[in-house]
């Protein structure tokens, strides 16, 4: 990632030439890290559009920052992934139990992650179940009308409350 990116004689930077160049190398690294392809042309559309977005990280050295914000973004995605899986099975939308033993005990715990979401505020529970869908800091202020700085303290409280509150009732998970 430590290709130069030209620049033009007012040495302004030229974001097209920057694509060109480390746009396929960007994309190979994310789908290295989650697996996907198709995903990972997603992801790298995104990091150059953070790059179009960030006057400062269009230097000399944006071959170092596309490639952190790569690893940041194929990272993040995993992250995102696994929270997701455990909600699906949680909530009973991932693969079906093989044997009854299975289906109670998913069944179980589907009812005592919505007894637990039931007696919490709110808020909190929205922060909580939206938050597990996907939706991103930015979507999460929006659907809820929060400031927009105050959603990751809200959010991790909120976790923390149904953390406790899990535990209180049910035991380790």
């Amino acid at each position: 990632m430590t290709a130069a990116v030209p620049q033009s004689q007012e040495s302004s930077f030229d974001f097209e030439a920057a694509f060109r160049l480390n746009y396929a190398r960007v994309a190979r690294l994310i789908a290295r890290i989650v697996r996907d392809p198709g995903r990972a042309e997603e992801l790298a559309v995104e990091v150059f559009y953070r790059l179009w977005r960030n006057p400062k990280a269009q230097g000399d050295k944006v071959g170092g920052w596309l490639y952190r914000t790569a690893v940041r973004a194929g990272l993040y995605e995993l992250r995102r992934q696994g929270r997701r899986e455990r909600v699906a099975h949680l909530l009973g939308h991932g693969p079906r139990p093989a044997n009854p033993a299975e289906v109670h005990e998913s069944a179980e715990d589907q009812r005592r992650v919505r007894e637990v979401l039931a007696k919490m505020d709110p808020q909190r529970a929205e922060l909580v179940l939206l938050r597990s869908a996907g939706l991103s800091y930015a979507e999460l202020a929006a659907a809820l009308d929060l400031n927009p700085a105050s959603v990751g303290t809200l959010l991790s409280r909120a976790q923390q409350v149904f953390r406790k509150e899990y535990i209180k009732r049910y035991g380790q998970p």
